[in-house]
């Protein structure tokens, strides 16, 4: 028999229904915290290999002298060429002729090695690869008219950028390098004009080996490679571009190198940044020995034939070459 279901039973079955379709009280939320200190972007840097870059220093040097107009000067060249294009580099020999103090035509070649040469994002590393037509400041006259080794003054800067080419060819970098090797920068005469120097920066900052071409900035090496070297703020890549300088600085100190890069001003002088700097008005720096006790301003060996191999350290090569390295993938990563 059916029983009647009173207004009491009716109102008990809709509540109880009507809570199957509640919704539960909202957990308590987790506070999302942000750190205060993020942990450091962590940058693959490789290997500088100090060993290869002496060696490479010591093929120039084995060449003989590098003075435009020579055979020595033409097979160095067509070495670099190849050494470049064998570590996956892009080529551009930029020829130009142009007269010396001495009134000589000079033929002379400009060799740009581009990595990643669509990449927007470049910086360049450069370095004078000539020899100095004579060794005007030997103490040996007999010797004064005779073109010097430039083991150092050119020479070891240009082996540590093949070096630094070769480990790009193996650690991949996202941004675009273009190394530099600068003809006829050391053909002036002492005491003449400032244009008489660095003829082969000047020519390239007159002539850009693309357009448009605006890379983020410039390091230079010049004389880089000696034992015990000082490498100072010299005034003019800190007028132009002294936010890179103190960073590379301090990224050579971090490592450990702070024997080599010291805090210290020095003077204004005559090198490839200056010309890129003011003509091209691109922002470069030099890297380049200036010894605390030194009659000329540079080491003892300069523009003398004591320029040769004995004055290479190892331990110098890799300090700045490691140096570099951190800073162009540091700059890659975002962190420099």
């Amino acid at each position: 028999m059916l029983k009647r279901l009173t207004p009491f039973y009716f109102i008990s079955i809709l509540f109880f229904l009507g809570c199957n379709g509640c919704t539960p009280d909202p957990k308590p939320e987790t506070p999302i915290t942000t750190p205060t200190n993020p942990v450091p972007k962590t940058v693959a840097i490789p290997k500088f290999n100090r060993d290869s870059a002496y060696l490479f220093t010591k093929r120039q040097v084995d060449f003989g002298p590098r003075e435009p107009n020579t055979k020595a000067h033409t097979t160095t060249k067509n070495w670099y060429v190849q050494k470049f294009k064998s570590y996956g580099a892009d080529v551009i020999e930029q020829n130009f002729q142009v007269r010396s103090f001495q009134n000589k035509m000079l033929n002379s070649t400009n060799v740009i090695a581009q990595f990643n040469p669509t990449n927007p994002h470049r910086v360049i590393l450069a370095a004078h690869w000539d020899t100095r037509h004579i060794g005007d400041q030997d103490t040996n006259e007999k010797k004064q008219k005779e073109a010097i080794l430039g083991a150092d003054d050119g020479a070891s800067g240009v082996g540590m950028l093949i070096e630094i080419a070769r480990q790009i060819s193996l650690n991949k970098i996202d941004m675009g390098i273009d190394i530099i090797l600068f003809d006829a920068e050391d053909q002036g005469t002492s005491g003449g004009k400032e244009t008489e120097w660095c003829l082969g920066s000047q020519h390239w900052a007159k002539n850009l080996h693309t357009s448009p071409y605006k890379p983020k900035f410039g390091i230079l090496l010049d004389m880089a490679g000696s034992k015990n070297a000082r490498f100072t703020k010299d005034e003019v890549s800190m007028t132009y571009a002294p936010k890179v300088m103190n960073k590379v600085w301090k990224i050579a100190q971090e490592r450990g190198y702070g024997n080599f890069f010291v805090d210290q001003a020095s003077g204004p002088l005559i090198d490839d940044h200056k010309f890129v700097n003011e003509i091209a008005s691109i922002p470069m720096i030099d890297i380049i020995n200036r010894p605390a006790a030194s009659r000329s301003g540079f080491g003892n060996y300069w523009h003398t034939h004591d320029d040769n191999m004995n004055v290479i350290d190892k331990k110098t090569l890799r300090a700045v070459g490691q140096t570099v390295l951190a800073v162009i993938y540091k700059e890659a990563a975002g962190v420099f």
